[in-house]
């Protein structure tokens, strides 16, 4: 596994914690610089920029992708309430093809978010490292 897919499963793990994205930068901050030298970060940071969509369907995906999601859970509800009520062996595709299509969704929606966390992070990472250092802390 790349440091790429490392980071991206770190970000993800991230994800599951309910806290503001400020907090999952600053927890996914001290994992990155702990693991990966500044050369990788920089390596992985142009190789997620250049991987991430740019059309306006993978943004609202990543931004929004419960709520693209949510009409074919509906259609799959109806495949199902259909296809029993009214013994229509047919109206049960609609219910594993809508199931199916919300599921892909949540997914790419989920590792968008991620690698964008990532970049985020990155980017937190180098403004840090180009800030100067304070007259306070040189003089001690």
């Amino acid at each position: 596994m790349g440091q790429l897919e490392r980071l991206v499963l770190m970000a993800e793990d991230e994800l599951t914690q309910y806290s503001t994205d400020g907090r999952k930068i600053q927890r996914l901050r001290r994992k990155i610089g702990i693991s990966v030298s500044l050369a990788e970060q920089q390596k992985v940071k142009a190789a997620l920029l250049e991987e991430m969509p740019t059309d306006w369907i993978s943004k609202l995906i990543e931004e929004q992708r419960q709520t693209v999601a949510l009409p074919f859970w509906g259609i799959a509800g109806l495949g199902l309430l259909f296809g029993i009520s009214f013994m229509q062996p047919l109206d049960l595709i609609a219910t594993v093809v809508g199931g199916y299509a919300a599921i892909k969704i949540q997914q790419i929606g989920w590792k968008l978010q991620a690698k964008r966390l990532v970049i985020q992070t990155l980017e937190a990472i180098e403004q840090d490292i180009q800030k100067p250092a304070s007259p306070e802390t040189t003089s001690a």
